[in-house]
């Protein structure tokens, strides 16, 4: 799968997901809601840590840098 997340897209997403998860641990966000809040911060994870974005190449979205071809 090509990579079309940028460095900082990808922090970002950890960083959320992160906070996403302690939110659930800590049982601040319970029930249905909270198993499908649980479920998108894996998801976010996931997809940062292979850099590439499923709906990002539906839409057309990059925010990875290319680099400059000589």
């Amino acid at each position: 799968m090509k990579k079309n997340m940028g460095k900082v897209d990808r922090i970002l997403r950890v960083i959320a997901a992160i906070v996403l998860a302690v939110l659930y641990f800590t049982d601040t966000i319970t029930g249905t809601i909270g198993l499908v809040v649980l479920i998108f911060a894996c998801v976010m994870f996931l997809t940062s840590l292979m850099g590439s974005c499923p709906p990002y190449n539906l839409l057309g979205i990059n925010t990875c840098k290319m680099k400059e071809q000589k």
